[in-house]
């Protein structure tokens, strides 16, 4: 039984084999959350042949515990927000619209980095695969689906090496899919299921993207 993934990409590949009923569709999509779920996505798009683009998406960490979301923001004026911590921790909404603020300069500086004038592959009437490396408390890929359901996808499928049980069920009742490689009981941290986790940096992303889109160029 897998323990944990040697690294991102093994992780990728490990899930583009539980997709291949994918592989090959003309109307298929690949989308992968930066930084982390990148990396993930690339290897499923490269497994697929389909085209990989990103969804831009930021955590809203609580102050002084950056890597506990509060919520999630993504582009369109989407926001998730976990009210059972905004409320446990008495969050005030000045705190909460301060990190907002921050947290979309972050998207717009992302956004350009990776896209530059480009704009995002369409996804109105296609079947997206949405990939991160892991789901925790799920903000994230909430404000994700949220974003991607007013662009009407044909289908929606949201793919993961790793989310807890009780998480995978929750999103099955908002997507038309969820595959997970591993479902534990208890996640604890997305981190702790990868044996190497560092950092995705912004010229991995951009690389990534760039080599499937060459990837696919080649093969059309």
């Amino acid at each position: 039984m897998l323990q944990k993934f040697r690294n991102r990409t093994e992780a990728g590949k490990l899930l583009a084999a539980q997709l291949t009923e994918y592989a090959h569709c003309p109307d298929i999509l690949v989308l992968g959350l930066p930084r982390g779920g990148v990396p993930v996505a690339y290897e499923v798009a490269k497994e697929l042949n389909a085209p990989l683009d990103i969804c831009l998406v930021r955590k809203l960490g609580v102050p002084g515990h950056k890597e506990l979301a509060m919520g999630a923001i993504a582009t369109g004026g989407v926001r998730v927000m976990n009210e059972n911590i905004v409320d446990s921790l008495q969050i005030s909404q000045a705190t909460i619209d301060e990190v907002v603020a921050m947290e979309i300069r972050e998207l717009d500086r992302r956004n350009h980095a990776y896209r530059g004038d480009l704009p995002p592959l369409k996804v109105k009437n296609r079947t997206i695969i949405l990939v991160d490396d892991g789901i925790a408390t799920g903000a994230t890929i909430r404000a994700a689906i949220a974003t991607l359901k007013k662009q009407q996808p044909q289908k929606l499928v949201v793919a993961v090496p790793v989310a807890a049980v009780s998480t995978c069920e929750e999103l099955r009742a908002e997507v038309d899919q969820v595959i997970s490689v591993i479902t534990p009981a208890d996640l604890y941290a997305i981190g702790i299921w990868y044996e190497d986790f560092q950092q995705t940096t912004d010229a991995e992303v951009c690389e990534l993207l760039t080599t499937q889109k060459l990837l696919i160029a080649k093969d059309s």
